[in-house]
């Protein structure tokens, strides 16, 4: 079998497809292999190419950054291209832009008449045809690939006013109403607002015989116990009630001192942390020495 070679500048289709094969290449070639989608053959003296039906081709799109291989027969029409395509890119037809590029990926040209066939096209086993779709419903993310689904600015949302939800017998609220559930039960509510007004006391009362400076371990509970120093003791802005700031003996902290912007004291990073009081006990809690020297 021998193969025609191609031009250098037929980057699309086949030789046959750039000119007529004079008397001296129909003898050299009848009868064999021009490429992957012609043959030859000799009746009454004329060279005749016979042309693969399907050819198989790329299918990339800006929907998807994936690519995907398909065969296509050559005797269908463009229009009858872009419908099968939109199950594959899921883009309509009629939004569908089709661009044809070669083997090595150059830009041979645009395909854009929707009568023509797909055969009249200078297109071969390995071609690229690139679908492109720009329509006023889809938007494009961050990627730059387009997402029709990401935009919801005009999606309509139902919006109830909370009074008009209130009147509602049919609503979530109304049940836990009706049966007392959460927060409309009054006796849980008063329970739950008395625990914490307690827990809130028993902090406070424990705080207070705190003073900054002193030697302390914390156990903190599900955690190992450390030996520190006090920093800080009171109120924080990054969460209520009252707070102990440790400096750690060990690395063993989350900070330096300093939750959100706002600095409580000063220590190395990783040595700072925050405890409640009562996870704190202060005492003779000297620093423990490694001397190597002692065994």
């Amino acid at each position: 079998m021998v193969s025609l070679p191609r031009s250098s500048s037929d980057e699309g289709g086949c030789a046959r497809e750039k000119g007529s094969l004079d008397e001296k290449t129909t003898r050299e070639y009848e009868g064999r292999v021009l490429c992957r989608c012609h043959t030859t053959s000799i009746m009454d003296g004329e060279l005749t190419v016979v042309t693969n039906p399907t050819v198989n081709v790329r299918l990339t799109n800006t929907i998807s950054s994936f690519e995907s291989m398909r065969r296509f027969n050559r005797g269908i029409s463009i229009a009858e291209l872009k419908g099968k395509l939109e199950m594959i890119v899921g883009a309509s037809p009629s939004c569908m832009d089709l661009e044809l590029y070669s083997v090595s990926d150059v830009f041979l040209q645009k395909i854009d008449n929707s009568e023509a066939l797909l055969g009249s096209y200078p297109v071969d086993d390995n071609c690229r045809i690139h679908c492109s779709s720009h329509p006023e419903s889809q938007v494009i993310d961050k990627s730059g690939q387009i997402n029709e689904f990401n935009d919801v600015s005009k999606v309509e949302k139902f919006e109830l006013p909370d009074d008009a939800y209130d009147k509602r017998t049919d609503s979530a609220r109304s049940f836990m109403k009706k049966h007392a559930v959460g927060q409309f039960n009054d006796e849980e509510m008063a329970k739950k607002k008395a625990d914490l007004a307690a827990r809130m006391a028993e902090q406070k009362a424990a705080a207070d015989v705190l003073s900054v400076g002193s030697r302390c371990k914390v156990q903190v509970p599900q955690q190992p116990t450390k030996l520190a120093t006090v920093m800080y003791v009171g109120t924080t802005d990054f969460k209520p009630g009252h707070w102990v700031g440790v400096k750690y003996d060990e690395p063993l902290g989350k900070h330096d001192g300093t939750v959100a912007g706002k600095s409580y004291f000063e220590c190395e990073n990783k040595y700072g942390g925050f405890v409640k009081p009562l996870s704190v006990t202060v005492g003779d809690f000297p620093e423990e020495s490694y001397d190597l020297d002692e065994m």
